[in-house]
């Protein structure tokens, strides 16, 4: 009955949205009642090697603040906080802390006529900033980097005001980005479970799994009516990987996905559920209440899976 809903939901859109109103929609979101948004143009590098200080944080963004000269906004901050997924050693998550003030200058007029920049935040500048001096960090840890554009009226935008119709798309502005802390990882076969608690499979591309930057997409596929709802496959590392790396894309239901990875040596490294509160059916499928228990909320992005080699 959900299929049929989201069909009928489609239709809808595809009905009552032409062409020419892709207009409207930047009209509506850049009305001077509503604000500005800081576009991704690219992620270049989200993983951060927590041995090298000079590793960093890339990205490219751009703004459009709705006037007419893109004079409306007068600096972004950008902030970094750090959850500890990594229990040995203490649990050190933290608030998030001002990283980096940008101002016009360090922008300068993209292809389009709007002001855009590269952006980098290097391992040691995150360090430091968080008051980091040796042992409160380990690779499976998750960085977040968070922008927030403020306007000349005093006006501020950033993750909290983020609806769904920016943060993908046209304007792809989340307003934040994860940056996993890596290592070398533990080669050999790891084994993947993938649930679904309604039984109509994941309504999205899944978790793209990529070893030195080749990468594929794991997931559930949708074959309603027929129902659904899990899978299982195996990742094979080889000797000498420099870098694996977990990305979950985020799914429409996301209170109906479980992602589970066993290591090489057969032990439950990552446990990840898609909302606090599950819903889970009949038709549906789930781990053990031992794996839900240890299950973390995962968030659209890089997931913080890592097994160190030795």
């Amino acid at each position: 009955m959900k299929n049929i809903y989201k069909l009928l939901f489609a239709s809808i859109l595809v009905f009552s949205v032409s062409c020419s109103d892709s207009e409207l929609t930047i009209d509506e979101i850049l009305d001077a009642e509503q604000g500005a948004v800081i576009r991704t143009i690219s992620v270049d590098n989200n993983v951060v090697n927590s041995s090298d200080e000079s590793s960093s944080w890339l990205a490219t963004i751009e703004i459009q603040d709705g006037s007419d000269d893109n004079s409306a906004w007068s600096h972004v901050d950008a902030y970094v906080e750090m959850r500890d997924y990594t229990p040995e050693n203490g649990d050190n998550t933290t608030e998030s802390v001002l990283l980096y003030t940008w101002t016009p200058a360090d922008f300068q007029e993209g292809p389009v006529g709007l002001p855009r920049t590269d952006v980098a935040a290097p391992w040691g500048d995150i360090k430091s900033a968080l008051g980091f001096t040796g042992g409160e960090f380990s690779p499976g840890d998750l960085l977040t980097i968070k922008l927030y554009l403020n306007l000349n009226d005093g006006r501020v935008f950033g993750p909290e005001s983020a609806a769904g119709i920016i943060t993908g798309g046209y304007f792809a502005s989340p307003y934040q980005y994860n940056a996993l802390l890596t290592c070398s990882p533990e080669p050999g076969t790891y084994t993947v479970e993938m649930y679904d608690g309604y039984g109509d499979g994941w309504q999205s591309t899944g978790v793209e799994v990529c070893i030195d930057g080749t990468c594929e997409d794991l997931t559930i596929p949708q074959l309603w009516p027929t129902v659904t709802n899990f899978g299982t496959t195996t990742v094979e590392v080889p000797s000498g990987t420099e870098s694996l790396t977990w990305t979950w894309a985020g799914d429409s239901y996301g209170d109906e996905v479980y992602f589970i990875v066993y290591g090489p040596s057969g032990d439950l490294i990552f446990a990840g559920k898609g909302a606090e509160e599950m819903t889970l059916y009949s038709n549906g499928a789930f781990p053990s209440e031992e794996v839900q228990a240890q299950s973390i909320l995962m968030g659209a992005g890089l997931l913080p899976i890592a097994l160190c080699a030795e």
